[in-house]
C-alpha cells in the first residue's frame, strides 16, 4: 500500500504565489482599462483641455494659456469622438451657439487641426469689415476706446495695439485689439452671407487672425468642438526649461480659473 505524502507549507506557498500574482495583474489591468475609459468619456463628452499656441485671440486669450472646452455646449458630432471617428453625421442634442461665444472648431480644410475664434456671424447674417469696422446685417458694431495694449511675450520685439471694447448686436461685450484700421486685407472685405448650418468666426486680435475673412471660411456646425469655458493654467515665455528656478516666475497666477467671455 502506497501512502500519499502531505504537501509541505513551502509547496503550498509556491503554488499560491503565482495565482496571487495573476489575480493582481488582472486587477491592475482592469483598473488601467477603467481609468482609460473614464478619461475617454470625459474628453469626448464633457471637457477637453486645449493650449493656446498663437496670438490670434489676444487680449482674451494669450499664448501659453491652457483652457477647458465644454464638449456638451453645442451637442455632439463626429468631432466630439477620438480621432473624429465617422460614426454618424451632423450633430445630436444640438444647442444653437450664441453670438460672441469663444469656440473651438475643426479647421474645415483640415479637420485634424483645431482653431479657436469668436462666433461673430450666425446663419443668414451678412458680415463685412469696412475700414477696420465690423458690420453685421448692414449695421456698424459699436466699439469704445480702451487703453493701449502691448504684447511683449512670445514675440521678438514688443507689438503695440489699439484696444477697443466691442458690443455685438445681442449685447455681448468683449475686448479686441487692432494695429490700425487699414491693416492688410482683413480691414476691407467683401460682404459675406453666412450659409445655413454654418458660422462666421473672427479672432479678437483683428489684424493678426486667419479666420472666416481669410483662409478659414465659413465653419459648418458639424465642425464645432465646444465652447471655451475657463483657463486652468497659464505661463509666459519668461522661464526656461533648463533653468527650473525661473519656472515659478513664468506662471501667470492671476489667470488661473478665470472665465472666458
Amino acid at each position: 500500500m502506497i501512502k500519499m505524502r502531505k504537501k509541505t507549507d513551502s509547496q503550498k506557498t509556491s503554488q499560491t504565489v503565482p495565482a496571487k500574482k495573476e489575480e493582481s495583474f488582472k486587477e491592475n489591468l482592469k483598473t488601467v482599462f477603467l481609468a482609460i475609459l473614464i478619461a475617454v468619456v470625459i474628453r469626448s463628452f464633457i471637457m477637453e483641455p486645449f493650449r493656446i499656441p498663437s496670438g490670434s485671440m489676444y487680449p482674451t486669450l494669450k499664448v501659453g494659456d491652457y483652457l477647458f472646452v465644454a464638449k456638451y455646449s453645442y451637442g455632439y458630432s463626429r468631432y466630439s469622438l477620438p480621432f473624429g471617428l465617422p460614426l454618424f453625421n451632423g450633430r445630436v442634442w444640438y444647442t444653437e451657439p450664441q453670438r460672441g461665444d469663444v469656440a473651438v472648431f475643426k479647421f474645415p480644410k483640415n479637420p485634424h487641426t483645431d482653431f479657436i475664434k469668436r462666433i461673430i456671424g450666425l446663419p443668414g447674417d451678412k458680415v463685412q469689415v469696412k475700414k477696420g469696422r465690423l458690420y453685421i446685417n448692414d449695421v456698424i458694431v459699436p466699439r469704445g476706446d480702451k487703453q493701449r495694449y502691448i504684447i511683449d511675450e512670445y514675440v521678438s520685439f514688443p507689438e503695440f495695439y489699439h484696444q477697443y471694447e466691442e458690443t455685438l448686436p445681442n449685447g455681448k461685450k468683449h475686448q479686441i485689439i487692432e494695429i490700425s484700421d487699414e491693416e492688410r486685407i482683413v480691414d476691407d472685405t467683401e460682404e459675406f452671407i453666412v450659409p445655413e448650418d454654418a458660422f462666421f468666426m473672427m479672432g479678437d486680435n483683428r489684424d493678426r487672425s486667419d479666420d472666416s475673412r481669410i483662409r478659414v471660411g465659413f465653419v459648418p456646425k458639424e465642425n464645432l468642438v465646444g465652447k471655451a469655458k475657463f483657463i486652468f493654467f497659464s505661463h509666459s515665455d519668461k522661464g526656461s526649461l533648463i533653468k527650473p528656478w525661473t519656472w515659478f516666475g513664468a506662471i501667470r497666477w492671476e489667470r488661473f480659473f478665470t472665465g472666458i467671455e
